[in-house]
């Protein structure tokens, strides 16, 4: 739908991929507003249910050059990236995006600009703040410094089915009935549910011109990390965790302690960790004299858990802390094939032939991975995972957002959906740390002879030399474990299909590789 078709103010909406953005969209055209998306690859908002209400712009904030289209017309812009995880540098990449963001929005003439930020501590100088709190805060001066009229939302933990801290602290709680922790489980924290941090972004995009500050957002109630893990385990109906804190346990050493135990991986555990040595609690609630609390009030902690708790049950997450790109994980498309000209490309090919409709097949190959398992050898796939967590990887513990149906952008353990066809064509590229770009692709075709034909493709492009051993290294597994999946795959298609024939002819190509 053309933008102009609609009423209500033009936002711009960064991170509409990620966890907050991908939640935020819809809540703005509720509201009545139009959205344009920015997004360095619009194929990502391809499967979003709201795909067809927004408009969107190609443009990354850490290319200037990108930008400046994007905001023609913008009444306000809404900042909800960052570079956490990426690496030493993160707080320089951050500085520079928020400088190019803020100064393209100067200069298309921007009403408003709303950031989501970090819940900073009372009278800590900034200079002993974790790096990633520091960053949040250079990162709303910056935005303020270009002019134009900023409301900066500093939330702590946010509560909410798939959100990061969320998923620590539910994994946390619900596998260890035991545990020594570190110190920072003693730390206050006033968290906030994530239906209330929309509702504050919505309600900002109306905020008169006069206001440019930052405002602390929270919910009802103040507790220890401590206490939250007791309060999920009673909401959750779990027995009362035994808890022993213990000063020897660093941050750096808890952020592996956390990768170990939960899902969110190492490079992003350990800013959130090193966050929690703070004590984040708000210092005033100015927010409400331009935003009023809902009349029932602020949800509180319990409820919030409750609420994030049924979702998961319901299968209805719509979006989770991995829905955005992991910091650092590889973003190439699939090279043309054969004809790629950009050096060697190894490919392990499997071919069967089942007699199921293509229907039948597609539902076993859209339902891979995740609780669903990868149908073959689990041990392999588990020790893949663990190896990858080792290497400082997202290992096999992001799952699936959906049980049953995926959609272009999902995490889907160390994969990310970067095509799909329904009924045809499923293509991951890899995101666990490898020496090269790897990708699986699977494909669904009738036979022509009332069955259907199942085509698997492993490729894998290597970086230098380093990548050329370690497809040779793993080359004589992948003959059990891609041979077993393909196998799998079919077998279970035509156990779930009524018998029509007894076509099953199996063919495999050896690894090989395209010059």
């Amino acid at each position: 739908m053309d933008e102009r078709t609609r009423t209500g103010k033009l936002c711009l909406v960064t991170g509409a991929t990620g966890y907050i953005g991908g939640r935020l969209v819809p809540e703005l055209l509720s509201a009545g507003h139009r959205v344009r998306c920015l997004v360095r690859d619009q194929r990502r908002l391809r499967d979003q249910p709201w795909r067809g209400r927004v408009t969107a712009a190609t443009g990354d904030v850490t290319r200037p050059e990108t930008l400046d289209g994007a905001f023609d017309g913008v009444d306000v812009a809404y900042y909800l990236v960052h570079s956490l995880g990426t690496g030493p540098d993160f707080e320089d990449t951050d500085r520079r995006a928020a400088r190019a963001f803020a100064r393209a929005a100067a200069r298309a003439g921007v009403r408003r600009i709303v950031y989501l930020s970090g819940l900073l501590p009372t009278g800590v100088p900034e200079a002993e703040l974790s790096p990633h709190l520091r960053s949040r805060a250079e990162v709303g001066r910056v935005l303020r410094s270009a002019g134009v009229p900023t409301a900066e939302l500093r939330a702590a933990v946010i509560i909410g089915s798939g959100s990061a801290s969320f998923e620590m602290l539910r994994y946390l709680t619900e596998r260890l009935p035991a545990m020594v922790t570190p110190r920072w489980v003693n730390t206050r924290i006033q968290p906030i549910a994530v239906r209330d941090v929309l509702r504050y972004l919505v309600a900002a995009a109306s905020l008169p011109p006069e206001v440019d500050r930052a405002f602390d957002i929270g919910g009802p109630d103040v507790l220890t990390y401590r206490l939250m893990m007791q309060r999920y385990a009673k909401v959750a109906d779990l027995p009362r965790r035994l808890i022993v804190p213990v000063p020897v346990l660093t941050p750096a050493l808890s952020s592996y302690w956390v990768a170990l135990v939960t899902p969110v991986p190492g490079p992003l555990a350990r800013p959130l960790v090193e966050s929690l040595r703070h004590e984040v609690v708000c210092g005033e609630h100015d927010i409400a004299h331009w935003i009023p609390d809902p009349p029932q009030g602020l949800t509180g902690f319990d409820r919030a858990v409750e609420l994030a708790l049924r979702r998961i049950r319901e299968a209805r997450v719509t979006t989770r802390w991995s829905s955005a790109s992991l910091p650092g994980a590889p973003s190439d498309p699939l090279p043309t094939d054969p004809d790629w000209a950009g050096g060697s490309l190894y490919q392990d090919l499997r071919e069967r032939r089942v007699a199921a409709d293509p229907a039948a097949v597609w539902r076993v190959v859209e339902g891979v991975g995740g609780e669903n398992g990868w149908y073959s050898l689990p041990f392999a796939w588990a020790l893949r995972g663990t190896l990858d967590r080792l290497a400082g990887g997202v290992g096999l513990r992001r799952g699936r957002r959906d049980r049953d149906h995926l959609r272009v952008g999902d995490a889907l353990d160390f994969w990310r959906v970067e095509e799909i066809e329904p009924g045809r064509l499923l293509r991951l590229r890899a995101e666990m740390r490898l020496p090269g770009l790897a990708w699986l692709e699977l494909r669904v075709a009738p036979d022509g002879a009332g069955g259907t034909c199942y085509r698997q493709r492993a490729l894998f492009h290597p970086h230098g030399l380093a990548g050329h051993a370690y497809w040779w290294s793993v080359a004589p597994f992948h003959s059990l474990v891609f041979g077993a999946m393909a196998r799998n795959i079919t077998e279970r298609a035509r156990a779930a299909a009524v018998p029509r024939s007894t076509l099953n002819t199996p063919t495999a190509s050896a690894p090989r590789a395209h010059p």
